[in-house]
């Protein structure tokens, strides 16, 4: 079967990978990737193993194997090694919000309540503002920034 992304490294490439895998240094996932690199390498000087081989040498699923080999040829060498980092999240609440749960955490408990539960914070806070929902984990987390203590 003809492979769609072909691996061909450079001595540069090749030289670093070999270096990883012999200082047997680094993140597990980094470690494979390069093995996987090295044995799939289809240049003069590599081995050119199938992906069956591979797979059964280095305990790797086909598929790891054909993503590696595919992010090496499309996103380059790099990106083949290194985990993508995570995008960024959306905080839920900006500092306003926060001020206003804060505010609402001091204020007296409903009518027939001891004290607010964090679900009735959150769809309290829900009601008196824009937001389209929030989690009770949420508003935990938030208070426990804080260093009030409502009682």
């Amino acid at each position: 079967m003809n492979k769609k992304y072909v691996v061909r490294l450079t001595d540069t490439e090749r030289g670093i990978l070999e270096g990883l895998v012999n200082m047997g240094r680094g993140a597990a996932r980094t470690l494979t990737h390069a093995r996987i690199l090295l044995k799939a390498d289809c240049g003069p000087d590599g081995p050119a193993w199938t992906d069956e081989a591979i797979s059964a040498a280095l305990d790797v699923s086909i598929p790891t194997i054909e993503r590696v080999r595919r992010t090496l040829v499309l996103e380059g060498f790099d990106a083949a090694l290194q985990r993508k980092p995570a995008p960024p999240r959306q905080r839920k609440l900006d500092g306003h919000h926060e001020a206003q749960l804060i505010a609402l955490t001091c204020s007296p408990a409903p009518e027939g309540r001891k004290r607010w539960t964090l679900r009735m914070l959150a769809d309290k806070l829900v009601e008196l503002t824009d937001l389209d929902g929030l989690a009770p984990e949420t508003v935990r987390q938030i208070l426990k920034k804080t260093t009030s203590n409502p009682g």
